[in-house]
């Protein structure tokens, strides 16, 4: 078989795969060892995923003097974008859970890119309190923010829930952000033109908003439909927040990076699978990216100047598609914003205005929520 020829049959796998949500996240967590595979061989692959995967961010454009946020970035895409970041000039500042991880991971990345302006700050996205902190701090001791990128993530938790009270899913993917996002909105308009980057998630498209029980208190908990509904929710989220910045100079974006190894499918169990491990690995190799090309579309979305006043737009790794179709309801999206904004503490009228509150002045709606919805538990691994 000629090379183009298994390009081709891996394109129509590929897409074939990417339509099937559960076999497409499930390739998060395999990863295939080419150790004692000859270099020819080797060279085919590495092609041929480079291929399938989206390739490097075509850009060539630094970043010099820019300020980039970017949320988990001790490890995975994070990690990788804040580098490539780093490497194209920018001062990056890196929210984490886990400071010696990300003190170790800004270490390493002014290192090897001799960007001595990488930066390590204490972002729990578990809690609202913290993400307050983490907001004051940056507009505190931060002249401007160029990008934001939300990139942080938890997918297939058990049952927990967040310090406030929240589905952990719901509650890191996607509350956490909404609120950061509209913490720095101020800074973010007085940096104009600027940008902010949402990673979601292919997941999205078979994700379903129950209003009705977001937090999955009146029905038997899913795992899989609650990392669904929070993508679908960081869709939403992007398209009403470009809709409320229009003529502000600031833009916001979705993205699905691809199926990337990362940690995120630690929760899921698959990689535990002998089949999976042992049957399934080499041909998942093909679809599955390294974090350094899963990083690639943040970076280009980051970067891009091609990208420059593009807003409430969905995009698979580089390339613009149309969400799925409850991801273009537009009373939707007014609705989760909405209940979104009482959930955090934020005021509905003038929230932007009232962005500068302190880390102890959430709404009652939080705290209730707080108080119903059980034992609360820190988000592991940001």
């Amino acid at each position: 078989m000629s090379l183009l020829m298994l390009v081709h049959v891996v394109e129509v796998v590929s897409e074939t795969c990417r339509c099937n949500y559960i076999l497409s996240e499930s390739l998060i967590v395999f990863s295939y060892s080419l150790r004692y595979v000859p270099p020819a061989v080797k060279a085919s692959h590495l092609i041929l995923q480079n291929h399938v995967t989206g390739g490097r961010c075509p850009s060539k454009a630094t970043i010099n003097g820019k300020t980039v946020v970017i949320t988990g970035a001790n490890t995975g895409i994070g990690k990788d974008t804040a580098r490539e970041l780093a490497k194209r000039g920018g001062r990056i500042i890196m929210g984490c859970r886990d400071m010696e991880k990300c003190e170790a991971a800004a270490k390493e990345i002014r290192g090897k890119t001799l960007n001595p302006h990488v930066y390590s700050r204490r972002l729990d996205l578990a809690s609202m309190k913290s993400i307050r902190e983490f907001a004051e701090r940056i507009k505190q001791e931060e002249q401007h923010v160029d990008v934001l990128i939300n990139n942080a993530g938890v997918m297939r938790c058990p049952a927990w829930k967040t310090e406030d009270g929240f589905d952990v899913q719901f509650g890191v993917n996607h509350l956490g952000h909404f609120l950061l996002t509209n913490l720095l909105l101020d800074k973010l308009k007085e940096s104009a033109p600027s940008r902010v980057i949402n990673l979601a998630s292919l997941a999205h498209v078979v994700g379903k908003i129950d209003f009705e029980d977001l937090n999955w208190e009146k029905k038997k908990f899913d795992t899989k439909q609650a990392y669904c509904q929070s993508k679908l929710a960081n869709v939403l989220f992007t398209r009403e927040l470009a809709k409320r910045l229009h003529g502000t100079g600031v833009t916001v974006n979705a993205v699905h990076p691809g199926v990337v190894a990362t940690e995120l499918g630690r929760h899921t169990g698959l990689h535990q699978s002998q089949f999976s491990s042992s049957v399934l690995s080499p041909f998942f190799s093909l679809l599955v990216k390294s974090p350094e090309l899963g990083a690639q579309s943040s970076v280009y979305l980051a970067v891009s100047e091609e990208m420059e006043g593009v807003t409430g737009r969905y995009y698979d790794v580089m390339t613009e598609k149309e969400p799925a179709p409850q991801a273009l309801d537009e009373e939707a999206a007014r609705r989760l914003w909405e209940v979104s904004s009482k959930l955090v503490g934020l005021e509905e009228e003038g929230q932007h205005d009232k962005s500068s509150t302190s880390a102890e002045g959430w709404s009652k709606a939080a705290q209730t929520q707080r108080q119903t919805l059980g034992p609360a538990v820190s988000a592991a691994g940001l």
